[in-house]
């Protein structure tokens, strides 16, 4: 399978990694800037091409003529579609992906999506904002990846000091914390790990939880997790993932307050989003926080565009015991050092926009059969994915216990059609049922049948 990534920003470079890292796909990357290609095609063993993404002749040197599929993420959003359209009208066939970031192009981009030949539109900011009202209305974790429809959940949980999950061996857990659940990977000092029954929690470990989303919420009240309703958000940045979330903390009725440096950018925001509270002012200004409310507000959501100032400010506002932080990160890996503290939840745009994407790949290369749900998960250094059983899958009807899966996979849930089951060995999945798995991506899983050994 051929596929071209034009533009290698954040979201390309992204791309490249995931994609290269799986080693079934014929890549090619196209970029302005010698090098910034040059980078990308040592650092992942693709091939380059220097120059305009949306000229013919420099996507006829990339190879579109035969290619399966056209990525575009430079980062204008015009240069995107050009690129789409021109690459169509040399490949009738090609598949298109295409980054569009301004909102004024939202309705246009889908009214017009034949026209432009587009297959896929995918928006990093506002896939973001969406992430982000999701955690601010479901509070108590760090982050959630719904699967089955939002019927289960796998979330992400820190184990703080004096825990009631201090200590615990996982063969315990049930009993610790008073209701049905599976822990299916813990991260520890760096490491992603996929624990067995014997497994003890260590304060400081981050793990991820699944189970039916109403269980969930009795996991919280038993480890004595205090939630409670957002109705004040305090936004320091004002971009577009701050104006998407703005518009969608609004519809729901909760007030929010975004405070900006560039007094353009307030004037605009003022305008778009009347309703808000518009601060022009320092995001990092001590002062200007508490005048603003920070020690009462609900939430505080860190949206400037420098990592290091949303680490700074997250960390100030975990300081004086903000029920709820949000940390948005650009650059910096949301793992390693971040892991060790206390910013709250991490969003990375290009990180859900390239699993958007990576997603619509395999499903191209695997027709019948591909994932339907899938999330990266421990600062992507383990994957969750949802397949659907169907009469291609082997051994349905047969116990778990009797399967060989590979190592280093789990299979953390079975949805059927009345209920949602965490397995044991006497489980089985029929026709028509959802299974989720985990796996520490390892090994890419294309298919359920994919997991056996």
């Amino acid at each position: 399978m051929k596929i071209i990534i034009a533009g290698l920003g954040k979201v390309g470079n992204t791309l490249a990694q995931q994609l290269a890292a799986e080693n079934d796909y014929d890549l090619t990357v196209v970029d302005r800037n010698a090098q910034v290609l040059q980078t990308v095609v040592e650092k992942y063993d693709v091939l380059g091409v220097q120059g305009n993404c949306a000229a013919m002749t420099t996507l006829v040197d990339a190879g579109v003529k035969d290619a399966d599929l056209l990525i575009a993420v430079t980062d204008a959003d015009e240069m995107n579609l050009l690129c789409c359209v021109t690459a169509h009208s040399l490949n009738p066939r090609i598949h298109t992906i295409a980054r569009i970031r301004n909102p004024e192009y939202s309705d246009q981009v889908y009214k017009m999506r034949d026209l432009l030949a587009l297959s896929m539109s995918v928006n990093p900011e506002k896939q973001a904002a969406i992430e982000i009202e999701r955690l601010l209305k479901y509070p108590g974790f760090l982050k959630r990846e719904p699967f089955a429809k939002g019927r289960m959940e796998i979330v992400e949980l820190r184990v703080e000091p004096g825990s009631k999950l201090c200590n615990v061996a996982l063969n315990n857990l049930v009993d610790a914390v008073n209701c049905k659940v599976l822990v299916c990977a813990v991260t520890r000092g760096g490491e992603c790990i996929m624990p067995s029954g014997n497994f003890v929690l260590r304060e400081g470990d981050k793990i991820f939880v699944t189970s039916e989303s109403n269980n969930l919420t009795r996991l919280l009240k038993n480890l004595g997790i205090i939630t409670r309703k957002v109705n004040r958000v305090l936004i320091c940045g004002g971009g577009r993932v701050s104006y998407y979330l703005s518009q969608l903390l609004l519809k729901s009725g909760i007030q929010v307050q975004i405070i900006e440096n560039n007094p353009e950018r307030c004037l605009m925001l003022a305008e778009q989003l009347p309703e808000a509270d518009i601060i022009q002012g320092d995001a990092s200004s001590q002062a200007l926080l508490e005048s603003e409310g920070l020690f009462s507000c609900d939430a505080l959501v860190s949206l400037t565009g420098l990592d290091e100032l949303n680490v700074i400010i997250a960390l100030y506002g975990s300081r004086h015991g903000v029920p709820q932080i949000i940390t948005k990160v650009g650059h910096l890996e949301p793992n390693g050092i971040l892991d060790t503290l206390p910013v709250g939840s991490l969003v990375c745009p290009k990180e859900l926009c390239s699993n958007g994407i990576v997603r619509y790949v395999r499903a191209m290369r695997n027709q019948t059969g591909a994932a339907i749900t899938t999330h990266r998960i421990a600062g992507g250094r383990a994957e969750a994915l949802e397949f659907r059983v169907d009469e291609n899958t082997r051994h349905r009807g047969e116990p778990l216990k009797s399967l060989k899966i590979k190592p280093n996979i789990l299979l953390v849930s079975i949805n059927h059609a009345s209920h949602v089951e965490l397995p044991n060995g006497d489980s089985c999945y029929q026709t028509g049922d959802g299974v989720v798995i985990v796996t520490n991506g390892s090994e890419t899983i294309y298919q359920l049948n994919d997991i056996f050994a």
